[in-house]
């Protein structure tokens, strides 16, 4: 399966044979060898053949049998997923979340590993705790592992080797992050902006997935961008596209908050806290702020001035791009809901001559790790069924 045999060869036809059946026992789950045949278009010998080969390559396995009336019962075989397994990690400020990914995607239990701010830190300590919390929640063996994504809180330059605009990454160098991973752990290690795999989640699953483009606004304790062309993810240059709480504040938001001097300040979760505080007459936390956002009739009093400053965030954003669809994510978006995307499009309309559709996340808990999964799972098919 690794030689690379000359196009139009016996040897060519059999590995196109091969990757075909494996790409079918990746969709479809254990069949048989007559299956095989069928859904391939290929003879029952050629079936055969194909069977033998991936057995005796240890790609594929018994999986069972299936009843086939009169006669004996026909074996079923599948992929040997165990053997080809990653990590899809999530990086927040305070804990760390990870699972186990499998070239079928199949779902495995979600493993949370909290921070200790009082321990040191190292990029290496942490994955390898992510992992090791993530094989035992999936009951895995942690030498399966040939790859891993991680959603980090920082902008990722590949090129460079080289982590940028993070505060959140105590321990983690900002050079040569992934190389020292990679040769600290042995296996492949992706290091990606935590937004921009939201937005590959969003692109999959959730609100993004008819859109030709679109532009994910995530709202939590801090603010990014991710920007989605037709199903590729904008990087820039340095990876650095998207980072905009670090744009600062629009003149014409200073008659709702002076003090603001930066996007950050604007909408990021301190923000949330105060508007929500002021709309309600007490004195709320970021935490408490969401839960009174997503409750009624404290939404009614909030929505308003929160959804100015977000347009206020997201009008240079849609001058520079012109999304037809912004999609509001982070945990702000989550709280505020339809309603919240209802008043965004009202204020952009209000304070702008810019009317794109505005829609609130419809990815799954844990945007940032679906969309690592869903990598995941298209590196490990790749390593099965190679080109």
């Amino acid at each position: 399966m690794t030689s690379s045999p000359a196009p139009g060869t016996p040897g060519w036809l059999a590995l196109r044979n091969d990757q075909a059946a494996l790409a079918l026992l990746l969709d479809e789950g254990p069949l048989t060898r007559n299956r095989i045949g069928e859904l391939t278009g290929l003879s029952k010998p050629t079936a055969a053949q194909i069977v033998a080969r991936l057995e005796e390559a240890g790609l594929i396995r018994t999986a069972g049998e299936l009843s086939a009336g009169r006669g004996p019962n026909a074996v079923t075989y599948d992929v040997r997923l165990d053997h080809t397994l990653g990590v899809a990690i999530d990086v927040d400020e305070t804990v760390l979340r990870a699972t186990v990914v499998d070239a079928r995607g199949t779902r495995h239990p979600v493993a949370t590993v909290a921070l200790d701010a009082s321990h040191p830190r190292s990029a290496e300590g942490d994955v390898r705790r992510a992992i090791d919390a993530a094989c035992t929640a999936a009951a895995v063996d942690p030498a399966a592992i040939v790859e891993i994504v991680i959603g980090v809180q920082a902008a990722t330059d590949p090129t460079a080797d080289r982590l940028n605009f993070t505060d959140t990454l105590d321990g983690w160098p900002m050079q040569n992050a992934r190389g020292e991973l990679e040769a600290g752990l042995g296996i492949a290690v992706t290091l990606e902006n935590d937004v921009n795999l939201a937005a590959i989640a969003e692109r999959a699953e959730g609100a993004g997935t008819e859109a030709a483009g679109f532009a994910l606004l995530w709202l939590g304790e801090g603010l990014g961008l991710s920007i989605d062309l037709d199903g590729a993810i904008l990087h820039g240059a340095t990876g650095g596209a998207g980072e905009i709480g670090y744009l600062p504040a629009p003149r014409t938001a200073m008659a709702i908050d002076p003090d603001a001097e930066d996007l950050q300040e604007l909408v990021g979760g301190s923000a949330v806290a105060r508007v929500a505080s002021t709309a309600l007459g007490i004195t709320l936390d970021y935490t408490h702020a969401l839960d009174a956002l997503a409750a009624a009739p404290e939404q009614e009093r909030i929505l308003p001035a929160l959804a100015q400053r977000i347009a206020f965030a997201l009008t240079p954003v849609i001058a520079v791009l012109d999304p037809a669809l912004v999609i509001l994510g982070g945990p702000t978006g989550v709280a505020g809901g339809a309603p919240l995307a209802d008043a965004v499009s009202a204020a952009l309309r209000a304070s702008s001559s810019w009317n794109p559709t505005v829609h609130t996340t419809g990815a799954p808990a844990d945007a940032v790790l679906l969309g690592a999964r869903h990598v995941l799972v298209s590196r490990l098919r790749a390593r099965i069924l190679p080109d």
